[in-house]
């Protein structure tokens, strides 16, 4: 009975609202372009933006002058610490010797490379000049150029350590690591170690060496190549 009442109610009562045929916004003002009269020209021309001219000098090209071929250390800001990391890989072929750190390591392969093929040595030099902001081993010392064919790499290391010390710096402490799956290294570290700290001019206790295989993993652990890694701490005299 409710639900009856409710229904005549809703279809009897009049609806209060009025529908008008007035707009619900005014109409758009007029789109007529206008002509612009000599007063309106001469304000646009007053209130126009100011242009911009670019000199010849910002839009010339920029000259960039050839680095001198001999090599100067670094003129960056003068720190107190400096670290580099270096690191090198050499393929290992039959009839090369195998030298490590300077010393003759007796095996049946040994490095290919355009100098004596000493991956530590390589690795070392890396590492100082990495630290000294210079350019790498194989920029200073090219292997395009015949006079380092066959060259010793305690050449490369000389060169480096005067670099280090007209920068003002000494070595801190060495760190290196050895990849190589053969031969042991085990009965040549010490002797390793003890050239590579004369070379340096560095006291034995700053320099440490380890050596590691490559788990018979890639060219490194199937004997086909060595590697080293090399971090150095380089401090201010």
């Amino acid at each position: 009975m409710v639900l009856t009442m409710a229904a005549q109610l809703y279809t009897t009562t009049p609806l209060h609202s009025k529908i008008t045929n007035k707009p619900l916004c005014p109409p758009p003002l007029s789109l007529k372009p206008r002509s612009l009269t000599a007063k309106h020209l001469r304000t646009t021309q007053s209130t126009s933006l100011p242009r911009i001219s670019v000199s010849a000098a910002a839009t010339s090209s920029i000259e960039v002058k050839e680095s001198s071929a001999s090599i100067q250390p670094s003129k960056s800001k003068s720190l107190p610490f400096r670290v580099g990391h270096g690191f090198d890989l050499h393929r290992l072929e039959p009839g090369y010797p195998l030298i490590i750190g300077g010393i003759n390591v007796p095996h049946e392969r040994g490095c290919e490379a355009h100098s004596d093929g000493d991956v530590l040595l390589h690795c070392v030099v890396d590492a100082i000049l990495g630290a000294l902001g210079l350019p790498d081993i194989g920029q200073i010392f090219p292997d395009s150029d015949p006079k380092w064919k066959g060259a010793p790499s305690s050449v490369f290391i000389k060169e480096a350590v005067r670099l280090m010390d007209e920068a003002g710096y000494e070595i801190g402490n060495l760190d290196a690591t050895l990849i190589l799956q053969r031969p042991k290294l085990s009965p040549y570290k010490e002797t390793i170690r003890t050239n590579l700290s004369e070379l340096l001019g560095a006291d034995p206790t700053v320099v440490n060496l380890k050596a590691k295989t490559h788990e018979k993993v890639d060219s490194l652990g199937e004997n086909r190549s060595i590697a080293a890694h090399t971090v150095i701490l380089l401090m201010k005299k």
